[in-house]
Protein backbone atom coordinates (compact mmCIF):
# COMPACT_ATOMS: atom_id res chain seq x y z
CA UNK A 1 0.00 0.00 0.00
CA UNK A 2 1.39 3.61 -0.89
CA UNK A 3 0.92 5.38 2.22
CA UNK A 4 1.48 9.11 1.14
CA UNK A 5 0.34 10.48 -1.90
CA UNK A 6 -1.12 14.04 -3.11
CA UNK A 7 -3.74 15.15 -5.70
CA UNK A 8 -3.48 17.80 -7.89
CA UNK A 9 -7.16 18.81 -9.04
CA UNK A 10 -6.57 21.56 -12.16
CA UNK A 11 -9.90 22.79 -13.32
CA UNK A 12 -9.35 23.96 -17.09
CA UNK A 13 -11.31 25.11 -19.95
CA UNK A 14 -12.25 21.77 -21.54
CA UNK A 15 -12.05 19.64 -18.18
CA UNK A 16 -11.32 18.87 -15.01
CA UNK A 17 -8.12 16.82 -14.73
CA UNK A 18 -7.00 15.16 -11.37
CA UNK A 19 -3.83 13.65 -11.03
CA UNK A 20 -1.97 11.36 -8.18
CA UNK A 21 1.41 11.64 -7.04
CA UNK A 22 3.65 10.13 -4.89
CA UNK A 23 5.55 11.49 -2.00
CA UNK A 24 8.41 10.64 -3.68
CA UNK A 25 7.18 13.12 -6.77
CA UNK A 26 6.38 10.17 -9.02
CA UNK A 27 3.08 9.88 -10.59
CA UNK A 28 0.96 7.49 -10.04
CA UNK A 29 -2.28 8.55 -12.65
CA UNK A 30 -4.65 10.91 -13.80
CA UNK A 31 -7.95 11.11 -15.08
CA UNK A 32 -10.36 13.55 -16.55
CA UNK A 33 -13.71 15.06 -17.06
CA UNK A 34 -14.82 17.11 -19.75
CA UNK A 35 -16.65 20.46 -19.78
CA UNK A 36 -18.45 22.55 -22.54
CA UNK A 37 -17.98 26.01 -22.81
CA UNK A 38 -21.38 28.09 -23.85
CA UNK A 39 -21.51 31.20 -25.95
CA UNK A 40 -24.74 32.99 -26.18
CA UNK A 41 -23.48 35.76 -28.02
CA UNK A 42 -20.01 36.92 -30.14
CA UNK A 43 -17.57 37.75 -27.70
CA UNK A 44 -18.97 35.45 -25.01
CA UNK A 45 -17.59 32.61 -22.97
CA UNK A 46 -19.27 31.05 -20.33
CA UNK A 47 -19.46 27.82 -18.12
CA UNK A 48 -22.10 26.76 -15.29
CA UNK A 49 -20.13 26.44 -11.92
CA UNK A 50 -21.90 23.89 -10.66
CA UNK A 51 -20.52 21.27 -13.68
CA UNK A 52 -17.24 22.27 -12.75
CA UNK A 53 -17.63 20.79 -9.27
CA UNK A 54 -19.93 17.70 -11.25
CA UNK A 55 -16.92 17.13 -13.49
CA UNK A 56 -14.21 17.16 -10.24
CA UNK A 57 -16.37 14.68 -8.90
CA UNK A 58 -16.60 12.41 -11.59
CA UNK A 59 -12.79 12.61 -12.13
CA UNK A 60 -12.20 11.89 -9.04
CA UNK A 61 -14.43 9.04 -8.63
CA UNK A 62 -12.45 7.49 -11.67
CA UNK A 63 -9.29 7.70 -9.89
CA UNK A 64 -10.75 6.39 -6.75
CA UNK A 65 -11.99 3.62 -8.88
CA UNK A 66 -8.41 2.98 -10.76
CA UNK A 67 -6.22 2.93 -8.05
CA UNK A 68 -7.89 2.66 -4.73
CA UNK A 69 -4.62 2.21 -2.67
CA UNK A 70 -2.70 5.34 -3.45
CA UNK A 71 -6.28 7.27 -3.73
CA UNK A 72 -6.79 6.52 0.49
CA UNK A 73 -3.53 7.61 0.81
CA UNK A 74 -3.66 11.07 0.05
CA UNK A 75 -2.75 13.55 2.77
CA UNK A 76 -2.92 16.90 0.88
CA UNK A 77 -4.87 18.82 -2.20
CA UNK A 78 -3.61 20.95 -4.48
CA UNK A 79 -5.66 23.47 -6.61
CA UNK A 80 -5.20 24.87 -9.89
CA UNK A 81 -7.63 26.40 -12.69
CA UNK A 82 -8.22 28.59 -15.74
CA UNK A 83 -7.87 31.85 -14.46
CA UNK A 84 -9.68 35.43 -14.91
CA UNK A 85 -13.15 34.02 -14.51
CA UNK A 86 -16.02 35.58 -12.43
CA UNK A 87 -17.49 33.54 -10.25
CA UNK A 88 -20.59 35.60 -8.44
CA UNK A 89 -22.27 34.49 -5.14
CA UNK A 90 -24.77 35.99 -2.97
CA UNK A 91 -24.90 35.67 1.06
CA UNK A 92 -26.17 32.06 0.93
CA UNK A 93 -23.14 30.90 -1.44
CA UNK A 94 -25.53 30.19 -4.21
CA UNK A 95 -24.44 30.83 -8.05
CA UNK A 96 -25.76 34.54 -9.34
CA UNK A 97 -25.01 33.88 -13.39
CA UNK A 98 -23.03 31.70 -15.48
CA UNK A 99 -19.18 32.52 -14.86
CA UNK A 100 -17.66 34.82 -17.38
CA UNK A 101 -14.33 33.53 -18.72
CA UNK A 102 -11.11 34.14 -19.11
CA UNK A 103 -12.01 34.48 -23.06
CA UNK A 104 -14.75 36.53 -22.40
CA UNK A 105 -14.89 39.89 -24.38
CA UNK A 106 -17.62 41.64 -23.86
CA UNK A 107 -16.25 44.16 -21.34
CA UNK A 108 -13.75 46.33 -23.79
CA UNK A 109 -15.70 49.62 -22.70
CA UNK A 110 -15.10 48.72 -19.09
CA UNK A 111 -11.66 48.62 -19.42
CA UNK A 112 -11.26 51.95 -20.29
CA UNK A 113 -13.66 53.41 -17.92
CA UNK A 114 -11.53 51.46 -14.98
CA UNK A 115 -8.37 53.04 -16.54
CA UNK A 116 -9.92 56.28 -16.48
CA UNK A 117 -11.71 55.92 -12.91
CA UNK A 118 -7.95 54.66 -11.59
CA UNK A 119 -5.12 56.29 -13.18
CA UNK A 120 -2.68 54.35 -11.39
CA UNK A 121 -4.23 51.10 -12.84
CA UNK A 122 -1.07 50.10 -14.03
CA UNK A 123 1.33 50.71 -11.37
CA UNK A 124 -0.97 49.06 -9.04
CA UNK A 125 -1.70 45.93 -10.82
CA UNK A 126 0.86 45.52 -12.91
CA UNK A 127 -0.98 44.74 -16.11
CA UNK A 128 -3.10 46.63 -18.40
CA UNK A 129 -6.85 46.39 -18.18
CA UNK A 130 -8.06 43.89 -20.76
CA UNK A 131 -11.52 42.08 -21.15
CA UNK A 132 -9.71 38.93 -20.32
CA UNK A 133 -9.39 39.71 -16.60
CA UNK A 134 -12.22 39.92 -14.16
CA UNK A 135 -12.83 43.14 -12.84
CA UNK A 136 -13.54 44.44 -16.55
CA UNK A 137 -16.23 41.51 -16.40
CA UNK A 138 -17.21 42.54 -12.99
CA UNK A 139 -18.14 46.30 -13.64
CA UNK A 140 -20.02 44.67 -17.34
CA UNK A 141 -22.69 43.16 -14.82
CA UNK A 142 -22.73 46.24 -12.37
CA UNK A 143 -24.11 48.27 -15.85
CA UNK A 144 -26.06 45.40 -17.70
CA UNK A 145 -27.19 43.42 -14.96
CA UNK A 146 -27.67 45.79 -11.95
CA UNK A 147 -29.95 43.59 -9.45
CA UNK A 148 -27.27 40.76 -9.91
CA UNK A 149 -24.14 43.27 -8.87
CA UNK A 150 -27.03 44.47 -6.20
CA UNK A 151 -26.35 40.62 -4.66
CA UNK A 152 -23.00 40.07 -5.03
CA UNK A 153 -21.17 39.01 -1.65
CA UNK A 154 -18.01 37.04 -2.86
CA UNK A 155 -16.30 37.10 -5.65
CA UNK A 156 -14.18 33.77 -6.36
CA UNK A 157 -11.89 32.73 -9.14
CA UNK A 158 -12.54 29.47 -11.14
CA UNK A 159 -10.85 27.11 -8.63
CA UNK A 160 -11.69 29.53 -5.72
CA UNK A 161 -14.99 28.09 -6.10
CA UNK A 162 -13.96 24.44 -6.20
CA UNK A 163 -12.26 25.09 -2.94
CA UNK A 164 -15.27 26.59 -1.25
CA UNK A 165 -17.48 23.55 -2.41
CA UNK A 166 -14.21 21.31 -0.51
CA UNK A 167 -13.73 23.69 2.36
CA UNK A 168 -16.15 26.48 3.01
CA UNK A 169 -13.92 28.62 2.60
CA UNK A 170 -13.07 31.76 0.26
CA UNK A 171 -9.76 31.72 -0.08
CA UNK A 172 -7.65 32.46 -3.35
CA UNK A 173 -3.98 32.80 -3.43
CA UNK A 174 -1.60 34.98 -4.90
CA UNK A 175 -0.82 33.87 -8.65
CA UNK A 176 -4.50 33.53 -9.44
CA UNK A 177 -5.38 37.04 -8.02
CA UNK A 178 -2.68 38.62 -9.97
CA UNK A 179 -5.11 38.24 -12.64
CA UNK A 180 -8.21 40.17 -11.52
CA UNK A 181 -6.75 43.63 -11.66
CA UNK A 182 -8.08 44.30 -7.62
CA UNK A 183 -4.72 42.76 -6.66
CA UNK A 184 -1.54 45.64 -5.70
CA UNK A 185 0.91 42.96 -6.71
CA UNK A 186 4.00 44.17 -5.72
CA UNK A 187 2.47 44.33 -2.30
CA UNK A 188 0.68 40.69 -2.67
CA UNK A 189 -2.74 42.44 -1.36
CA UNK A 190 -5.70 43.35 -2.58
CA UNK A 191 -6.22 47.25 -3.80
CA UNK A 192 -8.87 49.18 -2.18
CA UNK A 193 -8.56 51.41 -5.15
CA UNK A 194 -8.74 49.15 -7.77
CA UNK A 195 -11.95 47.63 -5.61
CA UNK A 196 -13.72 50.88 -5.24
CA UNK A 197 -13.02 51.39 -9.66
CA UNK A 198 -15.86 48.66 -9.13
CA UNK A 199 -17.77 49.19 -6.89
CA UNK A 200 -16.34 46.38 -4.67
CA UNK A 201 -14.76 46.26 -1.36
CA UNK A 202 -12.47 43.93 0.32
CA UNK A 203 -15.79 42.09 2.17
CA UNK A 204 -16.60 40.78 -1.46
CA UNK A 205 -12.77 39.44 -1.83
CA UNK A 206 -11.46 35.91 -0.62
CA UNK A 207 -9.00 35.80 1.91
CA UNK A 208 -5.71 35.61 0.49
CA UNK A 209 -2.93 33.17 0.74
CA UNK A 210 0.24 31.88 -0.77
CA UNK A 211 -0.43 29.03 -3.21
CA UNK A 212 2.19 26.60 -0.98
CA UNK A 213 0.02 27.48 2.05
CA UNK A 214 -2.78 25.51 3.59
CA UNK A 215 -6.00 27.11 2.72
CA UNK A 216 -8.16 24.64 4.33
CA UNK A 217 -9.11 21.59 5.28
CA UNK A 218 -11.28 19.35 3.47
CA UNK A 219 -15.15 19.14 5.08
CA UNK A 220 -17.27 16.30 6.17
CA UNK A 221 -19.66 16.86 3.42
CA UNK A 222 -16.75 16.86 0.66
CA UNK A 223 -14.96 14.30 2.59
CA UNK A 224 -17.72 11.97 1.20
CA UNK A 225 -18.04 13.56 -2.14
CA UNK A 226 -14.29 12.42 -3.17
CA UNK A 227 -14.19 9.65 -1.00
CA UNK A 228 -10.88 10.80 1.34
CA UNK A 229 -10.61 11.84 4.65
CA UNK A 230 -12.17 14.49 6.70
CA UNK A 231 -9.55 17.44 7.17
CA UNK A 232 -7.24 16.95 4.60
CA UNK A 233 -5.70 19.84 3.98
CA UNK A 234 -5.82 21.82 0.80
CA UNK A 235 -3.56 24.12 -0.69
CA UNK A 236 -3.58 28.08 -1.60
CA UNK A 237 -2.94 26.41 -5.27
CA UNK A 238 -2.20 28.88 -8.20
CA UNK A 239 -3.35 29.60 -11.65
CA UNK A 240 -3.16 27.17 -14.60
CA UNK A 241 0.58 29.15 -15.86
CA UNK A 242 2.16 29.39 -11.95
CA UNK A 243 1.07 26.04 -11.10
CA UNK A 244 2.45 24.45 -14.34
CA UNK A 245 5.77 26.37 -13.73
CA UNK A 246 5.45 24.53 -10.25
CA UNK A 247 4.94 21.04 -12.70
CA UNK A 248 8.07 21.85 -14.34
CA UNK A 249 10.09 22.96 -11.43
CA UNK A 250 10.32 26.33 -12.68
CA UNK A 251 10.64 28.57 -9.92
CA UNK A 252 14.38 30.21 -9.63
CA UNK A 253 14.57 33.52 -11.18
CA UNK A 254 15.70 32.78 -14.93
CA UNK A 255 14.04 29.55 -15.28
CA UNK A 256 10.62 29.37 -17.32
CA UNK A 257 8.82 27.83 -20.54
CA UNK A 258 7.17 28.14 -23.36
CA UNK A 259 3.80 26.92 -23.64
CA UNK A 260 2.47 25.89 -27.77
CA UNK A 261 -1.49 24.94 -26.74
CA UNK A 262 -4.10 26.46 -28.02
CA UNK A 263 -2.38 29.70 -27.42
CA UNK A 264 0.97 30.41 -26.82
CA UNK A 265 3.03 31.41 -23.58
CA UNK A 266 6.20 32.69 -22.37
CA UNK A 267 6.90 32.83 -18.37
CA UNK A 268 9.29 33.82 -17.09
CA UNK A 269 10.04 33.82 -13.13
CA UNK A 270 11.45 37.10 -12.04
CA UNK A 271 13.16 38.27 -8.20
CA UNK A 272 10.87 41.19 -8.02
CA UNK A 273 7.95 42.34 -9.25
CA UNK A 274 9.00 43.47 -13.16
CA UNK A 275 5.93 44.71 -15.15
CA UNK A 276 5.84 45.95 -18.65
CA UNK A 277 2.30 47.15 -19.12
CA UNK A 278 2.79 49.20 -22.45
CA UNK A 279 3.35 46.25 -24.12
CA UNK A 280 0.78 43.59 -22.58
CA UNK A 281 3.26 41.70 -20.18
CA UNK A 282 1.67 40.42 -17.75
CA UNK A 283 3.46 40.51 -14.32
CA UNK A 284 1.90 38.34 -11.54
CA UNK A 285 3.28 36.83 -8.05
CA UNK A 286 4.21 33.25 -8.59
CA UNK A 287 2.76 30.89 -6.00
CA UNK A 288 5.13 30.91 -3.48
CA UNK A 289 6.44 34.07 -1.03
CA UNK A 290 8.59 36.58 -2.54
CA UNK A 291 8.48 35.49 -5.93
CA UNK A 292 6.80 36.76 -9.16
CA UNK A 293 7.14 35.89 -12.99
CA UNK A 294 6.19 37.43 -16.09
CA UNK A 295 3.87 36.01 -19.04
CA UNK A 296 3.71 37.06 -22.90
CA UNK A 297 0.74 35.78 -24.11
CA UNK A 298 -0.30 35.05 -27.62
CA UNK A 299 -4.15 34.33 -28.50
CA UNK A 300 -3.56 31.73 -31.39
CA UNK A 301 -0.60 29.64 -31.24
CA UNK A 302 -0.80 25.55 -32.31
CA UNK A 303 -4.43 26.55 -32.79
CA UNK A 304 -2.77 28.06 -36.54
CA UNK A 305 -1.19 25.19 -37.33
CA UNK A 306 -5.23 23.12 -37.08
CA UNK A 307 -6.16 26.34 -38.86
CA UNK A 308 -4.12 26.00 -41.85
CA UNK A 309 -4.09 22.19 -41.73
CA UNK A 310 -8.06 22.09 -42.08
CA UNK A 311 -7.58 24.83 -44.44
CA UNK A 312 -5.24 23.08 -46.74
CA UNK A 313 -7.36 19.65 -46.53
CA UNK A 314 -3.93 17.99 -45.19
CA UNK A 315 -4.88 14.50 -43.09
CA UNK A 316 -3.35 15.90 -39.52
CA UNK A 317 -1.05 18.56 -38.52
CA UNK A 318 1.52 15.73 -38.64
CA UNK A 319 1.57 15.28 -42.03
CA UNK A 320 1.33 19.15 -42.72
CA UNK A 321 4.55 19.70 -40.50
CA UNK A 322 5.92 16.71 -42.38
CA UNK A 323 5.98 18.17 -45.70
CA UNK A 324 7.10 21.56 -44.27
CA UNK A 325 10.27 19.88 -43.13
CA UNK A 326 11.01 18.68 -46.64
CA UNK A 327 11.83 22.97 -47.55
CA UNK A 328 15.22 23.79 -48.03
CA UNK A 329 16.09 26.81 -46.54
CA UNK A 330 15.83 28.75 -49.87
CA UNK A 331 12.08 27.92 -50.02
CA UNK A 332 11.42 28.63 -46.72
CA UNK A 333 12.91 32.05 -47.51
CA UNK A 334 10.53 32.32 -50.43
CA UNK A 335 7.25 31.24 -48.15
CA UNK A 336 4.48 34.06 -47.61
CA UNK A 337 4.48 35.82 -44.28
CA UNK A 338 1.76 35.07 -41.54
CA UNK A 339 0.11 37.42 -38.86
CA UNK A 340 -1.31 34.87 -36.07
CA UNK A 341 -3.64 36.93 -35.26
CA UNK A 342 -6.56 34.57 -35.41
CA UNK A 343 -8.17 35.83 -32.21
CA UNK A 344 -6.64 39.22 -32.17
CA UNK A 345 -3.84 39.37 -29.99
CA UNK A 346 -2.31 40.96 -26.40
CA UNK A 347 1.44 40.65 -25.91
CA UNK A 348 2.83 43.33 -27.07
CA UNK A 349 -0.37 44.91 -29.03
CA UNK A 350 -2.98 44.55 -26.88
CA UNK A 351 -5.43 44.38 -30.43
CA UNK A 352 -8.36 42.69 -30.36
CA UNK A 353 -9.52 43.91 -33.75
CA UNK A 354 -5.56 42.26 -35.09
CA UNK A 355 -6.26 39.18 -37.32
CA UNK A 356 -4.72 36.83 -38.89
CA UNK A 357 -3.10 37.57 -42.62
CA UNK A 358 -1.16 35.76 -45.62
CA UNK A 359 1.34 37.95 -47.03
CA UNK A 360 3.26 37.43 -50.10
CA UNK A 361 1.24 34.66 -51.87
CA UNK A 362 2.21 33.35 -54.98
CA UNK A 363 0.38 30.64 -57.26
CA UNK A 364 3.59 28.47 -56.41
CA UNK A 365 3.03 28.21 -53.06
CA UNK A 366 1.95 24.61 -51.71
CA UNK A 367 0.35 23.60 -48.29
CA UNK A 368 3.97 23.31 -47.14
CA UNK A 369 4.88 26.92 -47.81
CA UNK A 370 1.35 28.26 -46.13
CA UNK A 371 1.72 25.54 -42.89
CA UNK A 372 6.05 26.96 -42.92
CA UNK A 373 4.86 30.71 -42.49
CA UNK A 374 2.07 29.45 -39.63
CA UNK A 375 4.68 28.00 -37.54
CA UNK A 376 7.31 30.51 -38.51
CA UNK A 377 4.51 33.31 -37.52
CA UNK A 378 3.88 31.84 -34.27
CA UNK A 379 7.34 31.84 -33.30
CA UNK A 380 7.76 35.04 -34.00
CA UNK A 381 4.89 36.00 -32.47
CA UNK A 382 6.30 34.64 -29.33
CA UNK A 383 9.58 36.62 -30.21
CA UNK A 384 7.79 40.32 -29.94
CA UNK A 385 6.50 38.76 -26.55
CA UNK A 386 10.06 37.54 -25.66
CA UNK A 387 11.36 40.90 -26.63
CA UNK A 388 8.97 42.47 -24.22
CA UNK A 389 9.71 40.51 -21.27
CA UNK A 390 13.47 41.62 -22.14
CA UNK A 391 12.35 45.22 -21.91
CA UNK A 392 11.00 44.49 -18.39
CA UNK A 393 14.15 43.15 -17.32
CA UNK A 394 13.33 38.90 -18.02
CA UNK A 395 16.15 37.38 -18.85
CA UNK A 396 16.93 33.58 -19.70
CA UNK A 397 19.33 31.03 -21.22
CA UNK A 398 17.11 28.18 -22.26
CA UNK A 399 13.18 27.59 -21.92
CA UNK A 400 10.72 24.36 -21.10
CA UNK A 401 8.68 23.19 -23.96
CA UNK A 402 5.13 22.03 -23.44
CA UNK A 403 2.01 21.69 -24.69
CA UNK A 404 1.18 19.94 -28.21
CA UNK A 405 3.29 22.22 -30.26
CA UNK A 406 6.26 20.41 -28.06
CA UNK A 407 5.60 16.98 -30.23
CA UNK A 408 7.59 18.48 -33.27
CA UNK A 409 10.90 18.77 -33.62
CA UNK A 410 10.66 21.35 -36.23
CA UNK A 411 8.87 23.77 -34.39
CA UNK A 412 11.62 23.37 -31.01
CA UNK A 413 13.88 23.98 -33.25
CA UNK A 414 12.31 26.94 -34.94
CA UNK A 415 11.69 28.32 -31.74
CA UNK A 416 15.36 27.84 -30.48
CA UNK A 417 16.31 30.05 -33.50
CA UNK A 418 14.10 32.45 -33.43
CA UNK A 419 14.00 33.18 -29.70
CA UNK A 420 18.00 32.70 -30.14
CA UNK A 421 17.47 30.50 -26.30
CA UNK A 422 18.46 27.09 -25.91
CA UNK A 423 14.80 24.73 -25.81
CA UNK A 424 14.40 21.64 -24.00
CA UNK A 425 11.67 19.10 -24.14
CA UNK A 426 10.81 16.33 -21.69
CA UNK A 427 9.22 12.59 -22.54
CA UNK A 428 7.50 12.41 -19.45
CA UNK A 429 3.54 13.62 -20.07
CA UNK A 430 2.22 15.30 -16.70
CA UNK A 431 4.20 18.08 -16.73
CA UNK A 432 1.33 20.39 -16.38
CA UNK A 433 -1.04 22.41 -14.15
CA UNK A 434 -2.42 19.30 -12.39
CA UNK A 435 0.98 18.08 -11.53
CA UNK A 436 1.89 21.41 -10.10
CA UNK A 437 -1.34 21.69 -7.77
CA UNK A 438 -0.12 18.32 -6.33
CA UNK A 439 3.33 19.54 -5.54
CA UNK A 440 1.86 22.65 -4.01
CA UNK A 441 -0.42 20.06 -1.95
CA UNK A 442 2.81 18.48 -0.82
CA UNK A 443 4.54 21.70 0.30
CA UNK A 444 1.48 23.04 2.07
CA UNK A 445 1.72 19.63 4.18
CA UNK A 446 5.79 18.90 4.20
CA UNK A 447 7.14 22.51 4.22
CA UNK A 448 7.46 25.65 1.85
CA UNK A 449 10.33 26.98 3.07
CA UNK A 450 13.50 27.05 0.64
CA UNK A 451 14.89 23.84 0.92
CA UNK A 452 11.06 22.32 0.97
CA UNK A 453 10.74 24.03 -2.44
CA UNK A 454 14.07 22.70 -4.01
CA UNK A 455 13.07 18.97 -2.84
CA UNK A 456 9.47 19.13 -4.57
CA UNK A 457 9.62 21.28 -7.31
CA UNK A 458 12.68 19.54 -9.38
CA UNK A 459 13.13 19.94 -13.12
CA UNK A 460 12.38 16.91 -15.39
CA UNK A 461 15.02 15.16 -17.13
CA UNK A 462 15.36 16.57 -20.85
CA UNK A 463 14.72 14.81 -23.84
CA UNK A 464 16.49 16.67 -26.10
CA UNK A 465 17.87 20.56 -26.09
CA UNK A 466 17.24 22.48 -29.14
CA UNK A 467 20.54 24.95 -29.67
CA UNK A 468 20.07 28.19 -31.98
CA UNK A 469 22.10 27.50 -35.21
CA UNK A 470 23.50 30.86 -36.47
CA UNK A 471 23.11 30.04 -39.85
CA UNK A 472 19.26 29.89 -39.33
CA UNK A 473 19.27 33.03 -38.00
CA UNK A 474 20.13 35.62 -40.43
CA UNK A 475 16.98 34.55 -42.19
CA UNK A 476 14.74 34.89 -39.82
CA UNK A 477 16.19 38.44 -38.22
CA UNK A 478 15.27 39.47 -41.83
CA UNK A 479 12.11 37.94 -42.36
CA UNK A 480 10.94 38.81 -38.54
CA UNK A 481 12.05 42.45 -39.56
CA UNK A 482 9.25 42.32 -42.12
CA UNK A 483 7.26 40.49 -39.94
CA UNK A 484 6.86 43.26 -37.84
CA UNK A 485 6.57 46.00 -40.31
CA UNK A 486 3.70 43.98 -42.25
CA UNK A 487 1.85 44.26 -38.65
CA UNK A 488 2.90 47.96 -38.35
CA UNK A 489 1.33 48.78 -42.17
CA UNK A 490 -1.91 46.79 -41.55
CA UNK A 491 -2.85 48.19 -37.83
CA UNK A 492 -4.78 50.54 -38.67
CA UNK A 493 -6.54 48.98 -41.35
CA UNK A 494 -8.34 46.29 -38.46
CA UNK A 495 -10.26 48.71 -36.49
CA UNK A 496 -12.17 49.58 -40.14
CA UNK A 497 -12.74 45.92 -40.95
CA UNK A 498 -13.71 44.67 -37.75
CA UNK A 499 -16.68 47.33 -38.22
CA UNK A 500 -18.11 45.94 -41.29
Amino acid sequence: MISHTYLGIDLGTSEVKVLLMGADGQVIASAGSALTVHQPHANWSEQDPTAWVAAMVAACTSLRSSHRSAYAGVKGIGLSGQMHGATLLDANGSVLRPCMLWNDGRSVLECAQLQAACPALQQITGNLAMPGFTAPKVAWVRTHEPAVFAQIAKVLLPKDYLRWVLTGGYVSDMSDASGTLWLNVAKRDWSDAMLAATGLGRAQMPHLVEGNAISGHLSNHAAQLLGLAQGTPVAGGAGDNAASAIGLGAVHPGDGFVSLGTSGVIFLCTAAFAPNPANAVHAFCHASANAWHQMAVMLSAASCLKWVTQLTGMADESALLDAVAQLGAPERAQCPLFLPYLAGERTPHNNANASGVFAGLRQSHSAAHLGYAVVEGVCFGLLDGMDALRQAGGHASQLQLVGGGAKSALWAQLLADTLNLNIATYKVSSVGAALGAARLGQMAVEGNDAASIARICTQHAIDHLYQPVATNQQALTRRHRQFKALYQSLQSNFAAMAEV
